[in-house]
């Protein structure tokens, strides 16, 4: 009991400074005025005034509530609401609002649709292009079910960065996710990889994993051609989400940093509150 207390509790390099700066006060305002719904603020990310004093912001689509029950995320699980498709504009309208130089966009899964939500995807980065043609983004997709299609039908609306997250190692995937699998994950990156847009993938550590696992999944990713990878400490949502089983060092994440960089990733974003969307601006280069 003990044990599962000292493991619950987060260690000191698990904290992260208050948010501050001139661009973070007003960008926090124009939100706060416009009722914007960004991930930045709804999933209190330890690096929200750091990201907003770059420029850069990150919005979710097609509704808040998912087909899916990833035993990590606090997204609500359930039957979506049907598509709404001013939100283009409305995400466009925000990006303008809140001068940004970079925005990833990520969605809930919507199995339910006959496109799992590809149009609205290509709508909204096409309406941000078109507002913005200077501001670059990320997409942070789902799986697609690996659908080349609605794949490439994502990618054909300009994003320069494609991003699908494989989340964790293999062996824990079955357990960890839902619906997904891994191959399939390493297929939508591979899909990625051999079009224009750059390739990125994420994992998170601390739910049970093995170093040999990490370093495997590292490898898969770069084989299926893979340029950008975070690794990030897991969070417990609540007490009924997957537990942390470690708090992995900040010298652990550095040593994963220095063997992806040595395997060919073009950037490494490797720490305790790194998260997907972390110095997303600067991976389009």
């Amino acid at each position: 009991m003990n044990n599962k207390r000292n493991i619950q509790r987060k260690p000191k390099w698990m904290k992260s400074p208050l948010p501050s700066g001139k661009t973070y006060i007003n960008v926090k305002d124009i939100v706060a005025k416009n009722k914007l719904h960004t991930i930045c603020t709804s999933g209190n990310c330890p690096n929200m005034g750091e990201c907003w004093n770059a420029g850069t912001a990150t919005f979710m689509i097609l509704g808040e509530i998912c087909t899916r029950s990833c035993k990590f995320c606090n997204t609500m699980t359930g039957v979506p609401l049907a598509v709404d498709y001013d939100e283009p504009n409305r995400i466009a309208d925000s990006v303008v609002k809140m001068k940004l130089k970079h925005c990833v966009l990520t969605s809930v899964d919507r199995d339910d649709l006959n496109d799992k939500g590809a149009e609205l995807w290509a709508m909204t980065i096409s309406e941000i292009k078109k507002r913005s043609p200077k501001v670059t983004i990320e997409a942070l997709i789902p799986d697609f079910d690996a659908n080349e299609k609605l794949i490439k039908k994502v990618i054909d609306a300009g994003a320069e960065v494609i991003s699908h997250n494989v989340e964790t190692v293999r062996r824990l995937t079955p357990t960890t996710r839902s619906r997904a699998k891994y191959d399939r994950s390493l297929e939508v990156i591979s899909i990625i990889s051999k079009s224009k847009a750059r390739s990125k993938s994420g994992i998170m550590l601390g739910i049970g994993e093995k170093e040999d696992e990490v370093m495997e999944t590292l490898k898969d990713l770069r084989a299926v051609g893979c340029e950008v990878v975070t690794i990030g400490q897991y969070l417990q949502p609540s007490p009924k989400h997957l537990p942390i089983t470690e708090f992995i060092t900040p010298k652990k994440f550095k040593e994963y940093e220095t063997l992806g960089l040595e395997m060919g990733f073009k950037y490494v974003e490797s720490g305790p509150l790194v998260r997907s969307s972390y110095h997303a601006e600067k991976h389009v280069g």
